[in-house]
């Protein structure tokens, strides 16, 4: 099975694929922190999308669909119109423009010729500008004590079914009373820089990676095995 991980540098799936004995690769403008660049094509997915693929695991960045930045507009009382922007954000003052192309950009992904293909993201703004999640699924549903809602948009794939359900994950509570998860937490003090916090939190965890490897490729044939 010729596999594409897209928006992957982790080559956390990418490897798991790998061990499968798929022809997998991940794919990033970022260069693979994986260790293995001979699996990994560092540069635009959409120039990649036309060559060939059997399945296509995509995780688009999150950064302006996420619904953490919902803060930052309002509904106006027509709900056929579009969000208009409150204020700007401090840091991302073109929140707008960059948001749609981030859905512009799902969509892209989602409408790829690729006969199998799913797109991840957190709760995010694709729920409500394109279409609902067919899946939310959790770390601690696949063996890591983690919490952390994961949206899947499937195409001709299953949903992913738990393999070992076990605790939801650590919590850190700050002197505030405000909680956050262990795993977040460290990614946040284990981090130099917004982009590798970025990097950290967007991770997949590696029960969720081993199911996704082995649930979404058990039975495929290929069409060259099928002659």
């Amino acid at each position: 099975m010729r596999v594409l991980i897209a928006c992957e540098e982790s080559q956390s799936i990418c490897k798991e694929f790998r061990a499968l004995g798929h022809e997998a690769f991940s794919c990033d403008i970022l260069p693979c922190s994986g260790g293995h660049p001979e699996w990994h094509i560092q540069g635009d997915v959409l120039e990649q999308l036309d060559k060939g693929w059997d399945l296509m695991i995509a995780h688009p960045p999150c950064t302006y669909l996420a619904v953490s930045g919902a803060k930052w507009y309002y509904h106006p009382e027509d709900k056929d119109l579009p969000f208009i922007e409150r204020r700007p954000h401090p840091r991302f003052p073109d929140r707008r423009k960059h948001q749609q192309e981030g859905l512009d950009f799902v969509r892209a992904l989602m409408d790829a010729p690729i006969p199998r293909i799913a797109v991840e993201n957190p709760i995010s703004v694709i729920s409500s500008k394109i279409r609902k999640p067919d899946q939310i699924i959790q770390p601690w549903m696949f063996g890591d004590e983690a919490t952390k809602s994961t949206c899947l948009w499937l195409k001709n794939l299953p949903k992913l079914k738990p393999t070992k359900i076990v605790g939801k994950g650590e919590m850190v509570t700050y002197g505030s009373g405000k909680r956050m998860q262990k795993w977040y937490v460290d990614a946040l003090t284990n981090s130099k820089t917004s982009e590798e916090r970025r990097t950290l939190r967007s991770k997949t965890f590696p029960g969720m990676s081993k199911a996704i490897a082995e649930q979404w490729t058990s039975g495929f044939t290929s069409n060259t095995e099928k002659k």
